[in-house]
Formats: structure tokens, C-alpha cells, sequence
């Protein structure tokens, strides 16, 4: 059995895996996953805009900074089996370049810019582009 890397419980696993979809569905399970990515770094990281955020619901829902989805019918509808085995697999560490250390991603309109918020961008997967913090920055995630 693999061991959580945050703490979560089922309805926890089961926001997530509605964030994930509601963001990335359009690109696929791996898009979703790299989204999953992010959520979770965002609540293990302590640092940078995330210094206060320390569960599922206080990443999904922080303000500012948050995400697009929470305002958006799509994601209130009920998880399904297939996005939570996805949401789990992240939650346990499974984490997928160029995501893996990932705290932002976004959709431009055209190619993705060096920075973002001032950290560095570490690739595109899609139509998102993602941004890492410097392991000094960050050293929990």
C-alpha cells in the first residue's frame, strides 16, 4: 500500500478529483493528473502564496489565487470512480513532468511565457504551460 503525501479523507479525495476534471478534462487523464499535481504541491509546499494552505478545501477554494473551475457549474457536479482513482494516484506521490514541482499552470493565448509570478516555467503539456518554484523557495515539495 502506498502511503498519502497529504492528508486527506474520502470527500477530500473526492474535491480533488472534481478539480482535476474540472480543469483539465479536455486534456486528458495525464492533463488531469498534472493538475492533481499542483493541487497537491500547492498543500505541501508551506511556502510562497501557500504558507497558509494546509488542506484540499483551503487549496481548492483560496482567494486570491485560487482556481478558475470553483466559479463554473461543471464542478460541482459529483466525482466520478475514474477521477478519483486519479485524485488518489497523486495524493499517494505519483507526480508527472513537467508538473511534478509545480505550484501555477495556465492556458495562454499563445507560447508560454519565461516566468509566471515570478517562478520559473518548466514546461507545457497541452494547451497549459507550468511553473515551478526554486527548491530554496520550496524544499517541501
Amino acid at each position: 500500500m502506498k502511503i498519502a503525501v497529504i492528508k486527506t479523507n474520502d470527500a477530500q479525495t473526492a474535491l480533488l478529483a472534481r478539480l482535476m476534471r474540472a480543469e483539465a478534462e479536455g486534456e486528458g487523464e495525464l492533463g488531469m493528473l498534472m493538475v492533481g499535481n499542483v493541487g497537491v504541491n500547492r498543500v505541501r509546499g508551506d511556502c510562497l502564496d501557500f504558507g497558509d494552505i494546509r488542506t484540499i478545501e483551503q487549496m481548492v477554494y483560496q482567494r486570491p489565487g485560487g482556481f478558475e473551475a470553483t466559479q463554473k457549474s461543471y464542478f460541482y457536479q459529483r466525482a466520478r470512480d475514474q477521477d478519483i482513482r486519479l485524485a488518489k494516484r497523486v495524493i499517494q506521490g505519483e507526480r508527472f513532468h513537467p508538473a511534478n514541482r509545480s505550484l501555477w499552470f495556465f492556458m495562454p493565448a499563445g507560447d508560454c511565457p519565461a516566468q509566471w509570478y515570478g517562478q520559473w516555467n518548466t514546461g507545457r503539456y497541452k494547451s497549459h504551460c507550468f511553473f515551478s518554484p526554486t527548491e530554496e523557495d520550496c524544499p517541501q515539495i
